[in-house]
Order: structure tokens, then sequence, then C-alpha cells
């Protein structure tokens, strides 16, 4: 009697998952996903600058981030170029080209005087390293007049004599000097044209979209009315 009751209920629980297993057969039959469409990948605006005889970097604020690298990146360079001259000087005949762009030009700009903290070391390394000046560094500091004003008299002296005397930068701290007030972009344009006559110059611009017009169509009117091509990139926060 007991064995006819436990086959019994054997059968009944044999039911019970094949009716459980048809029922979750038929959900997921019925159940819709929806459709997810994958766009990109797009990359970084500044990862081809290799390809450029020229940089142009224009950082806002934060947006002198993603330019640190590359500085990084050049300033690894100069340094396996100087260690291979010095190999190729021992060597009669042997010769060492560099790859990639020849010069670079970065321009930061920030309200903060606390910002330049961020990559002080990377802008002492720069100056102590780049002895051919192959990167030329311009940090501006927008919450302070304009050089030349009354206002900011004081400071610019105070600036100059320190860094005739230390070679450190009284506002950013470091071995690279501080420009107040903003750029003239298009005397920064006008300069880097009359310098670098027919090259291919790569603007890249990371910050806030306000300033992206003026860059764009400055580097558009040196390029039609100048022998210098400006290709402009843009990042926006």
């Amino acid at each position: 009697m007991q064995a006819c009751e436990e086959e019994v209920n054997s059968k009944k629980a044999t039911l019970s998952r094949l009716e459980t297993t048809v029922i979750a057969e038929g959900a997921e039959e019925n159940t819709k996903f929806p459709k997810i469409f994958v766009d990109g990948p797009f990359g970084a605006p500044a990862q081809n600058y290799k390809k450029y005889d020229i940089l142009f970097l224009i950082g806002l604020g934060i947006g002198a981030t993603p330019f640190i690298s590359i500085l990084k990146d050049l300033l690894h360079n100069i340094k396996s170029n100087n260690e291979q001259q010095s190999m190729n000087d021992e060597e009669a005949g042997s010769s060492f080209k560099s790859n990639g762009p020849s010069r670079a030009y970065f321009y930061w700009v920030t309200r903060e005087q606390g910002s330049f903290e961020w990559f002080k070391g990377v802008m002492n390394e720069v100056a102590e390293c780049d002895t051919d000046n192959a990167i030329e560094m311009h940090n501006y500091l927008t919450s302070v007049y304009e050089e030349g004003d009354a206002r900011s008299a004081l400071i610019a002296m105070v600036q100059s004599l320190q860094h005739a005397k230390n070679g450190v930068d009284i506002v950013s701290g470091s071995k690279i000097r501080t420009h107040f007030a903003r750029p003239n972009w298009r005397k920064v344009y006008s300069d880097m044209a009359n310098t670098h006559k027919n090259a291919r110059i790569g603007v890249f611009y990371c910050g806030s979209p306000t300033l992206t017009k003026t860059l764009r169509e400055l580097a558009i009117e040196f390029s039609h009315t100048t022998t210098t091509r400006f290709h402009f990139h843009k990042e926006n926060f």
C-alpha cells in the first residue's frame, strides 16, 4: 500500500514539472524584448593628431585634460629623439628622423589659479626637457585683468621679478609664465600662419561650446586667406 502511494506521488511530481516546463516555454515565446541599436565607436577628436605637421591645442579649464596625454607623448618622443641623436653622433653617417608633428602649441585658459596645480609636474617637465622648444606652452588666467592694465601692474611686476630670480611663475607655481585675461585668438592664428607657411595645422579644442564658433571660423578664414591649412576639431562638455 505504501509503495503504491509513493508511486502515485512520484507521477504527480513528474506531471507538475512537465506542466511548469510547458508554461515557462510558452511564456518565453510570448515575451517581447526591445530592439537595441549600437552606433559607433567614434573615438576622441584628438586621437589622430600625429597626421598633422603642427599641433594647436586649446583647453578651457578642465578641457586641458585630454591634451596632457598628447604633451606627454610628444615629450616622450623628444626624449627618445635626443637619446637616438646621441647614439647617432657616435656613428658616422647615421641619422634619425622623428615621426609626427614637429611642433606643438598649447593654450590653457582658466579662471581658477588653483587649476594650474593639476598639471604643474607636466609643465615643469616640458620646460626642463624640451631644449629645442618644440612644445610652446601658454597659460592664461582670466580672473586677472589683461597685461598692461594698471589694476594688474603690481602682480605682473612681482611675477616678472620672481621668474627672473628663481625661474618659477608665482601664479602657476611652475616654470611656465602665466598671461592674464584671454588670448587674442585672431592674432594667435595670424602669427601661426606666418610662422608655418604651407603647413597642415591640427587645431584641437576641448571646452565649453561658447568658444567653438570663434575658433572654427578663424580656422576657416585663415585657411582661405593664407597658405597654411587649419583643420579644426572640437570636444565640448
